[in-house]
């Protein structure tokens, strides 16, 4: 089957895992001005802005020959669980006759679950396909370790050379096929990145940012203005709230996840039920970060995401209580790179003069 999928952060990832089970994959295109324009045209008004990205990157993608896209579900109130179906009107309406296939967590529907994989694993076996998630999985944990150690060390060392590093461990990693040859790459590059860890001061003088919010535009960096980037070029370290590897064990695995489990447990004081997307998450995520002893938060909120509008209306509420500043950015098609630098660059300013007159 000729198929693609959604731009979200590793796309290495999912095209290793339809390709080895004998998939011929397009690779779907980094979202830009274009194609954001496109989904923006071709989206409901009311619709959230990661709808209209990967409007634009199907719009795009149907300049191809493929037969199926391939995207993830969702749970909860939150609209991405109605995505697919959208997403298959609209391409419907326009002349498009691509399937769209939905992989919803087999934790909702087994059957669903089963079915889904029947049709994607093709003429591989079973047991073919739970090596192929097996390796897949092997190269999410090996990929979000190495970018953990990029997103601390780009905060003391030149951001060009930490990104070549980073850049040319994402091509090496593009080319795997076994799992031993995952971990021969990520020992490379840890060893790499090694021999910078000189350059990190002692921990009383060190920044540490936790970044929040939809899982969409917290790990695409084409369309969250680079935020880790900039956290990282005014001398701050950054850790997310969600890695790729933190979904796959959540939503993959059945007997996994208690330590988001934990997490979550932890946002409830502020939102007590689950109200879809990442809002209780993000909350415990927020009050687990302050715990870790870190400097501040930066919040991303997709314009029109109802559950990140409702962790903002608790957030002033967490900042005062644990002492620890949010700064909520919301993300559309208007958000200028310019404005975000400005509101972030006053935003660590104030936590480093906090933290200096607290030293003091």
């Amino acid at each position: 089957m000729r198929l693609s999928f959604p731009y979200m952060g590793p796309t290495i990832v999912y095209k290793k895992l339809f390709e080895l089970l004998g998939h011929d994959v397009v690779m779907p295109p980094r979202p830009d001005k274009e194609i954001i324009d496109l989904g923006v045209k071709y989206s409901p008004e009311f619709a959230c802005f990661p709808f209209k990205v990967i409007t634009g990157i199907y719009l795009k993608l149907m300049e191809e020959d493929i037969d199926a896209l391939v995207t993830s579900g969702g749970h909860g109130p939150c609209r991405a669980g109605y995505y697919g179906e959208v997403h298959k009107k609209i391409l419907k309406d326009l002349g498009y006759d691509t399937e769209i296939i939905v992989i919803d967590s087999p934790h909702d529907d087994y059957k669903y679950f089963y079915n889904v994989m029947q049709k994607l694993k093709g003429d591989s076996s079973w047991i073919r396909v739970f090596q192929v998630i097996k390796t897949v999985y092997e190269l999410t944990k090996a990929m979000d370790e190495v970018e953990k150690k990029v997103e601390v060390l780009r905060a003391y060392n030149n951001n060009g050379t930490i990104n070549k590093i980073w850049i040319d461990a994402q091509k090496e990693f593009y080319k795997i096929k076994t799992i031993r040859e995952i971990k021969n790459i990520k020992n490379k590059y840890i060893k790499k990145l090694k021999k910078f860890e000189d350059s990190i001061p002692a921990e009383s003088e060190r920044f540490k940012i936790g970044v929040i919010g939809e899982i969409y535009v917290v790990l695409e960096q084409s369309i969250n203005n680079q935020i880790e980037e900039k956290l990282n070029s005014f001398g701050f370290e950054v850790e997310r709230s969600q890695y790729l590897t933190d979904w796959i064990r959540e939503n993959a695995f059945p007997f996994f996840g208690k330590d988001l489990e934990k997490i979550k447990n932890k946002g409830k004081e502020f939102i007590e039920i689950e109200i879809g997307g990442h809002a209780q998450d993000n909350i415990g995520h927020a009050v687990d970060f302050k715990e870790k002893g870190f400097d501040g938060i930066v919040h991303l909120k997709p314009f029109g995401c109802l559950p990140e509008l409702v962790s903002q209306s608790v957030m002033d509420d967490l900042s005062k209580k644990y002492e620890i500043p949010v700064l909520t950015i919301s993300i559309d098609e208007q958000t200028a790179d310019a404005n975000v630098l400005t509101r972030v660059e006053a935003f660590l300013d104030m936590i480093k003069e906090k933290k200096y007159r607290e030293v003091m």
